[in-house]
This record gives C-alpha cells, structure tokens and sequence, in this order.
C-alpha cells in the first residue's frame, strides 16, 4: 500500500515537472512579446533593441527601475521606463511609461494591475487624450451639445512643469471617477518613471556607451547605474 502511494506520488510529480518544464518556455516567450510590444507603444519609433540595451537606474527615492533606450541609428529618441507602484486599491501596478528627449510623456502602457474592472482598470486609457463620443441625438440632428473638458490626460505633459497628481490632492490631473486611490498610485508610478528618466538622461548625457555585451555586470562610473541585459 505504501509502496503503491510512493509511486504514484513520484509519478505525480514527474508529469508537473514535465507540464512545468513544457510551458515555461511559451510563458516567458509571451512575456518577452508583451514587453516589446509596451515599449514600441510607448516611444518614438526607434531601429535597435531596447531590451538589449536596457540598464537599470537607481532613483533618488531609491528604487531600481529598467530603463529601455530607444535610438534611431546613433541618436537617442527616447525612453521607456518600468515602474510600479504598491499603492493601488488591490496592491501592485507596473506602468511602461515613455518620454521623448524633450521631458515630455510621449506614451504609456499598464502591463499589470488587479484594479476593479470597469473602475480603476480605466486607467488603461483615462491619462490619455479623450475621444469624444457624440450622442444619438447630436448625430442625427447634427449638432454638438457643448461638453466640459476633462484634464485627466498626462500625454505630452512634464512632470518637471505639470503637477502629476490628481485634482483632490491640488494636482493638475483629474482622477478616474470613483477611482482616486487607484489614480494616485498611477500617477505615483509616473512620477518614478521621470525619477528615472532623468537619471537616465543625465547618464547618457554625459557621453558614456552602454556595453550592450557586459550588460548584465559592468557598473558605469556613476555608482547609482548599473547596466543589466535582460534575460
């Protein structure tokens, strides 16, 4: 009897270890498709490989962000920035943010969140410039019913000029509604975006390369940047 349940348990875990061992790969290849994907949506259009290059960034809040260059043959034309933020209504959030060269939020993109559907998961596309959608009636008789403009988009805003909070809190952003505690943990993890983000500006600035080849160990000489290639 003892025997019989031995086996079966070894048998057991031989086949999750196989399923474990079968699906990992596809897991990680997905994973590794998504992020491409969230940096191209955040940044100018670029022609190297920003996963590759990317490097890690030391904050003045000390966190340690990864930060992606995207270039356009030898020139920088952007970066894209992946931040987190612990303080959503359900916990953790991670952003890919993206900024030009010149300071301003070109893009964003969530990558996870556990934020209530059809509440605090609209920040999906609330920081973004609104469409506006016309009404049955303004369609048919053609005219448009005058609307109050909303200032919820972070699109092509500074953080260095604009005051990335919401409105309850004397920011310049207006909170998703019934969603302020999910806003102001988005908005927290743009602000470490930027944190990160000049940085990263200052670091490339200065004239030094990133080693795409000893990425994953080689410190630069600023102590607070560590160059890492992604697995």
């Amino acid at each position: 009897m003892l025997l019989s349940l031995f086996t079966i348990c070894i048998v057991a875990a031989g086949l999750l270890a196989q399923v474990n061992s079968m699906t990992k790969e596809p897991i990680e290849a997905s994973k590794a498709l998504k992020l491409e994907e969230a940096i191209r949506d955040v940044v100018p259009a670029f022609d190297n490989n920003p996963v590759a290059e990317a490097y890690s960034v030391a904050t003045d809040g000390g966190d340690s962000l990864l930060v992606y260059p995207a270039k356009m043959g030898d020139d920088i034309v952007g970066f894209a920035v992946k931040s987190f933020s612990n303080n959503g209504f359900s916990g953790n959030i991670e952003v890919m943010v993206g900024f030009d060269t010149q300071n301003t939020i070109y893009n964003y993109a969530v990558l996870s969140h556990a934020e209530t559907p059809g509440l605090g998961s609209q920040m999906v596309d609330w920081f973004k410039p609104q469409v506006q959608v016309f009404s049955l009636i303004e369609k048919l008789f053609g005219f448009e019913m005058k609307q109050s403009e909303a200032n919820s988009s972070i699109i092509g805003k500074s953080p260095a000029t604009a005051n990335l909070q919401v409105a309850n809190d004397g920011g310049d952003i207006d909170a998703i509604s019934a969603s302020t505690i999910t806003s102001r943990a988005f908005l927290e993890a743009v602000r470490r975006a930027y944190d990160a983000y000049t940085e990263s500006e200052n670091y490339t600035s200065t004239g030094a390369t990133i080693n795409t080849d000893d990425a994953a160990d080689a410190e630069t000489t600023d102590d607070e940047v560590t160059e890492i290639k992604e697995k």
